[in-house]
């Protein structure tokens, strides 16, 4: 069942980091667009949140069932509990882009894209330190 639960946490990761790494790069490409057509390409692009949505949702799964064995040993491993926070964090950056990308199909367009770009950066940064302390703890 561990190996199954990996594969999923896997998955779940590509999907996650896949998708915010797309927006990065579609946040790109928009800033090379006329500033309406650039507006209107980035909204079509939240559509994409729905699987860093489910990647999330499989790495919290799968990884409740893959830390298990640390539970007893949960407090001394500091960098474990750093992991753990840090996908807490992540969980509410997403929160807060989604939140903040349906006011962004509403209205006010501008502010809360330039509010979803700030957040965007935080959440890749928070994840690619989430892998990097993954791979040194189980390492």
């Amino acid at each position: 069942m561990r190996d199954v639960m990996l594969i999923i946490h896997f998955i779940g990761l590509a999907m996650g980091l896949g998708s915010s790494l797309a927006f990065m790069f579609l946040g790109i490409a928009s800033s090379r667009m006329e500033e309406n057509e650039a507006r209107k390409f980035t909204l079509n692009t939240f559509a994409l949140s729905k699987m860093g949505h489910i990647g999330l949702a499989l790495l919290v799964i799968s990884g409740l069932y893959l830390i298990t064995p640390y539970w007893q040993i949960l407090t001394s491993l500091p960098l474990l509990i750093a992991k753990l926070t840090l996908v807490l964090i992540l969980g509410m950056l997403i929160g807060i882009i989604s939140s903040t990308a349906k006011k962004a199909i509403k209205g006010s367009t501008d502010t809360h894209l330039k509010k979803i770009e700030t957040f965007g950066k935080l959440a890749v940064i928070t994840t690619l330190i989430i892998v990097v302390l993954a791979v040194y703890i189980f390492h």
